[in-house]
């Protein structure tokens, strides 16, 4: 893992609790030195890039971090919770995270 990652990690660690995208942002300024501007900027591009990769159904893999997939989820019977009446669940894609190696050994 490069320096920069485990200082965000590590950054991300002692917060405690959940971490929202303005926090993610406010992370990235503080470690890259970058204007909030641009930060939002980068946090931005990567979600998009993200998403539109599993879009066109391929797989994001950072090493070190983890793997971004989409998995499909198979038609279903499900009850409606409130008239007890079974009904239809359509086929979905859903995507998936796998976390990756070192992701996992910084947490340990």
């Amino acid at each position: 893992m490069r320096m920069h990652e485990s200082r965000l990690i590590g950054a991300l660690r002692g917060q405690g609790g959940s971490l929202n995208k303005q926090d993610l942002i406010g992370q990235v300024t503080d470690v890259t030195g970058l204007s909030r501007a641009d930060a939002v900027k980068a946090v931005e591009a990567v979600f998009e890039t993200i998403g539109n990769a599993l879009k066109a159904g391929d797989e994001v893999r950072l090493v070190g971090f983890g793997t971004f997939s989409v998995g499909q989820r198979k038609a279903s019977t499900g009850r409606n919770p409130r008239t007890g009446e079974p009904m239809k669940i359509k086929a979905s894609s859903q995507p998936k995270f796998k976390a990756g190696k070192g992701l996992k050994d910084s947490l340990n």
